[in-house]
């Protein structure tokens, strides 16, 4: 298979400005056919929390569209000419937005919660599900913004804000400098763990969903928690940083959630920290998924 690499005029753009969309990823009947497939697990899984929560956080492990997909060299290519040949998928979560819903993301930064060592090594792949638009919820990047460093935020606790605290940026941000990442449904944007993005409500008709694949390079360490989980999707792994997530559960039998349930709480004792009061009590990575809009 021919392998699709950026042109070097898009990855410079990339890097100037912290993003780059669109991103041709999969089909529009590929879109929809892992929509359908998550939907159908929401549906199954809706008067069960626990597991419910498995589709939003964890995808790549309980549902075998998203497994094969962190692994398409549709995705990884792009990925890589931006970052290199070594590749691990760091995370993976779903960000639905419902029809005539008030729920927004405020203005943040991915890397300022990870606890990851360099804030550089990292690039977030955003695929749409359905066609994205301003009026759905679309995200929105600052341009340039991702070189700034990491900067303060602040914990506001709006039931509203999806993110797990309510954070926003501590520092004025001109929205009217601001870019909507508006896709086509199988396309994707690509975006730096540091740059400032948000989103609005959707005021649609129609349910908004994408999802986020995260990827870092093997040299990035955990430094704020003891361990952390990643699978290599691509290269090598020379650094061994990261354990090697649990093999995926399709059939969501217990002893494999089980294994899921034991990575995420070991990590929860950190990616919680001082949000303790509003940390669910079950395993599920909401400060390390919902990070993104």
């Amino acid at each position: 298979m021919t392998r699709r690499f950026l042109e070097s005029a898009r990855a410079d753009a990339y890097h100037k400005q912290g993003y780059l969309f669109p991103v041709a990823a999969i089909s529009p009947a590929e879109a929809e056919g892992l929509r359908r497939e998550t939907e159908d697990l929401l549906d199954r899984t809706c008067d069960q929390p626990h597991v419910f929560q498995y589709t939003f956080n964890v995808p790549h492990l309980v549902l075998p569209g998203v497994h094969a997909l962190v692994r398409d060299s549709r995705i990884l290519d792009p990925v890589e000419s931006l970052m290199g040949p070594d590749l691990l998928l760091w995370s993976a979560g779903y960000f639905i937005k419902e029809p005539h819903t008030t729920d927004f993301v405020g203005w943040h930064q991915d890397l300022r919660y990870w606890g990851l060592d360099d804030d550089s090594r990292e690039i977030t792949a955003w695929i749409a599900l359905g066609d994205v638009a301003r009026e759905n919820g679309a995200m929105r990047f600052m341009p340039g913004s991702h070189r700034h460093g990491i900067v303060e935020h602040r914990d506001t606790w709006q039931d509203s804000n999806q993110l797990s605290r309510g954070q926003e940026l501590a520092v004025d941000v001109d929205e009217k400098q601001a870019v909507d990442v508006e896709l086509k449904s199988g396309e994707m944007s690509l975006h730096h763990g540091n740059l400032y993005h948000s989103s609005p409500a959707n005021g649609s008709a129609s349910r908004r969903i994408g999802l986020a694949l995260r990827f870092i390079s093997p040299e990035m360490r955990q430094v704020v928690g003891q361990v952390d989980y990643a699978t290599l999707v691509r290269g090598e792994d020379r650094f061994r940083h990261f354990r090697p997530e649990p093999e995926p559960v399709f059939d969501l039998d217990p002893a494999g959630l089980c294994r899921i349930d034991a990575m995420l709480r070991e990590m929860n004792t950190y990616y919680y920290a001082g949000a303790e009061e509003k940390a669910p009590e079950l395993g599920v990575r909401h400060v390390r998924s919902r990070q993104d809009a």
